[in-house]
């Protein structure tokens, strides 16, 4: 299979790495003729036209890596030519957009993925799986608390839950299996944050899911303390007992015992390039499809919803 990937800033040429190393990758778009240079002598053909580069070269699919403002464009693009897509994260940052690209791909039985990861770290697999076999007993409340100082520039304005806290939302559907009901939250930018009009830099949200679990969430990316990971720490409350999760170790806690969770194995461990493709090859849905993730935007729009408003807002699922 041959992937055309559009898009080569950084997170753009990890993709082309990635998709070179594994002999998938046909072309590369890209508008800044300067990136090019990032190729040196590799003999991949490099266009500055997402319509030529379709238009010439033979893919099965494409991998969108462009700003977020280009994702829909550059989408329906594909879709024009029935081209499977894997594509970053957000699918526009427009929900209602989001929404009319996601109903497309699955009226005309396209195939679209987004390339949601933080699900698919090891540990975050082996916690599902803990958790799926009855390790702490029924699911009751979650806790997470995700602090970084991440201030990089952007073509867009900052949004902590647009940035990462969509990952940790994924994280929160994945882990419980449950779909959002309701949302209370306070997006606020902290004394000291730095000067962005319109960012976004803190999150506080109380997210009710399915069958009464509930959930808390802090986020900082103006945090000058201790760091956590990426992933966050999680602190999992059941019936039976108590999974934790700080800076990536596993620790169940049952009966005033602490098992600290070392062995990894026996769960999935692939990447979301291997799961889309397993999903092309075996004619399934992906795992983070677009109808999927929809699910998590979902989660993140209301909380958008209930900060501006005050008040505690319903979350409607969409369903395609």
């Amino acid at each position: 299979m041959k992937a055309v990937l559009v898009g080569l800033g950084s997170a753009g040429f990890s993709w082309y790495k990635r998709l070179r190393d594994k002999g998938l990758l046909a072309a590369v778009v890209e508008v800044d003729m300067a990136m090019k240079e990032k190729m040196k002598d590799d003999p991949f053909p490099f266009y500055t036209s997402l319509e030529e580069a379709l238009q010439n070269e033979e893919a099965d699919f494409l991998v969108n890596v462009t700003s977020p403002m280009m994702h829909t464009r550059v989408n329906h693009a594909a879709f024009d030519r029935k081209l499977a897509v894997l594509c970053e994260k957000p699918i526009s940052f427009d929900y209602e957009e989001s929404i009319e690209v996601v109903a497309r791909a699955v009226r005309e039985h396209i195939p679209f993925m987004i390339a949601e990861n933080y699900r698919r770290m090891p540990y975050i697999r082996k916690m599902k799986q803990l958790l799926d076999e009855g390790a702490i007993g029924t699911l009751s409340s979650l806790d997470i608390q995700f602090y970084r100082y991440h201030h990089v520039q952007r073509k867009y304005t900052v949004s902590i839950l647009d940035d990462i806290g969509v990952h940790h939302l994924d994280m929160l559907r994945y882990l419980t299996g449950r779909e959002g009901k309701s949302v209370q939250a306070k997006l606020y930018n902290p004394i000291g944050a730095w000067e962005e009009e319109g960012a976004i830099i803190n999150a506080y949200a109380f997210l009710e899911m399915d069958n009464g679990i509930t959930a808390a969430y802090h986020a900082s990316i103006a945090a000058r303390g201790t760091e956590t990971p990426w992933s966050g720490n999680w602190r999992i409350e059941g019936t039976k007992g108590a999974l934790e999760v700080i800076d990536k170790e596993i620790r169940l806690i049952r009966d005033g015992e602490v098992l600290l969770v070392e062995d990894l194995s026996g769960v999935d461990e692939t990447d979301t390039l291997a799961e889309f493709l397993a999903s092309l090859q075996e004619g399934r849905e992906a795992e983070t499809s677009g109808r999927d993730y929809l699910k998590t935007q979902a989660l993140v729009h209301y909380t958008k919803l209930a900060s501006e408003s005050g008040q505690t807002k319903a979350i409607e699922v969409p369903t395609l």
